[in-house]
């Protein structure tokens, strides 16, 4: 496929409303015109910014970018000034498309306005689509270098596996700055030819109304969806729900399954290396497992020592993976880069184990969800789901404190009604091996997370 976004240069016919953002909707043919309106201003930039809101203004920014080769940085819509004048600084970011109401920034405004026919030629497949920053274990975040070849890529690879077509419909309310819900959830049906319907939030009701083929969310997403049941067996007539950006508890899996009629496809990547690996729609779907590599992606696990481990579903590694999908650099930071490579193989830093299958399953991070105590080395994942078990527990996070004896204790913040720690204990040491239970328990009100619903362990102590 010659062109990344093929739906625009009319492969795919028309249709009147090929792509709706919260309501608002437009042909394949009119995101085309109004993009280039935008594009005809940013020819030679270096970068453009944009501030991604769920917003149809934000999908056409983007794609005016793509067209004129012009990389776009998408900063989060709540993104505070100290962590937004660091991305525009280090992207060298020459304007902002549409007007952000950013006071403290100077940056010219290129307005979303107008249409406009586009008769530039498709920037080189290796050229730079997107600039995306991505938090670290330390320091500002980082710019992470998508090329266009990579983005193709992976959606071609996630096409394959998910049997993804031009006949689906897919809708989504997520976040616009993020591999999720811009990557996939919006060039993905531009690349593919299928209609999206972002629904501006994710709503059980909005994502009800939707009458989709195809529903991409997060765990958080999932577990309000079935929280409303006349909500989730709207979507019975769906071919396809999937589930990323953080590990779907077990117990909502299974309430998918009764609620909706099938199990969710999981998928695991970063955005480093978009997604790559995955449950596929014609395959099996374990539910805590993410599956297999996609299309043009090899992956391996590695021990302490940087050596390869034999799959056998239950040694613990770090998963490395290399492909076509990976990322160029972090921009401006080739010490970064350089550290994070094996030769060609990128170092996750995720925790894995794989099964005799090629099945992977994500454990956590290698330095937050690999607990080293006593000698053993315990997943925090696996800790999690043993109490997820219990019916007084509505959430919880496992992670490893510093301890003398031990090397590090096992430590469970669960949120839960009208049940005392030493019960919990007590669970999860009848499910597991007795040295994986918490040696502490402390109940609280609710658990730290991101924007993507992910819980951010740094902030429990």
């Amino acid at each position: 496929m010659n062109h990344l976004l093929p739906t625009l240069d009319g492969e795919f016919g028309d249709h009147p409303a090929a792509v709706t953002v919260a309501g608002e909707s437009v042909s394949w043919a009119q995101l085309r015109r109004r993009a280039g309106a935008v594009a005809q201003q940013l020819t030679g930039m270096s970068a453009v910014a944009l501030r991604a809101a769920n917003t149809l203004d934000t999908v056409v920014g983007v794609v005016a970018g793509l067209m004129a080769g012009v990389p776009v940085v998408p900063i989060p819509a709540d993104a505070g000034p100290m962590e937004r004048g660091h991305m525009l600084r280090d992207s060298r970011a020459a304007a902002t498309i549409g007007d952000p109401d950013w006071d403290d920034v100077a940056l010219p405004k290129i307005p979303v306005e107008g249409e406009a026919d586009w008769s530039g030629d498709e920037p080189p497949a290796d050229s730079t689509g997107l600039i995306m920053y991505t938090s670290g274990t330390t320091g500002l975040p980082k710019g992470v270098v998508l090329s266009r070849r990579a983005l193709g890529a992976d959606l071609d690879g996630l096409a394959d596996a998910w049997q993804w077509t031009p006949d689906d419909t897919l809708a989504h309310g997520l976040p616009l700055f993020h591999v999720h819900g811009l990557v996939l959830g919006v060039l993905g049906p531009l690349r593919v030819g299928s209609r999206l319907v972002h629904t501006g939030r994710p709503t059980p009701q909005a994502y009800a109304a939707a009458d989709a083929t195809m529903y991409f969310g997060v765990p958080t997403v999932w577990s309000r969806v079935c929280a409303e049941p006349s909500m989730a067996t709207a979507l019975r007539g769906a071919r396809l729900v999937v589930s990323g950006s953080a590990p779907l508890p077990v117990a909502v899996f299974e309430q998918m399954q009764v609620l909706i009629g099938q199990a969710p496809v999981e998928r695991y990547g970063m955005t480093e290396t978009l997604i790559t690996v995955s449950t596929r729609a014609d395959g099996e779907r374990r539910p805590g497992w993410v599956g297999l590599p996609i299309k043009g992606v090899e992956s391996r696990f590695v021990d302490d020592a940087g050596q390869p481990l034999t799959p056998d579903g239950s040694s613990i590694g770090e998963l490395e993976i290399r492909g076509t999908t990976m990322f160029d650099e972090y921009l401006n930071r080739p010490d970064a880069t350089a550290e994070s490579f094996d030769g060609d193989w990128f170092r996750t830093g995720d925790a894995v184990v794989i099964d005799d299958g090629g099945f992977h399953r994500i454990v956590g991070r290698q330095s937050i969800d690999i607990i080293k105590t006593g000698g053993f080395k315990v997943g925090a994942g696996e800790v999690e789901a043993a109490l997820m078990t219990h019916p007084a527990v509505v959430e919880c996070a496992v992670v490893g404190a510093s301890d003398a004896d031990l090397g590090q204790r096992i430590v469970a913040y669960v949120v839960a009604s009208d049940v005392d720690g030493t019960i919990l204990i007590e669970h999860v040491a009848a499910l597991l091996s007795v040295h994986k239970r918490p040696r502490e328990v402390r109940i609280v009100d609710a658990l730290p997370r991101n924007a993507m619903g992910k819980v951010q362990k740094k902030l429990l102590s």
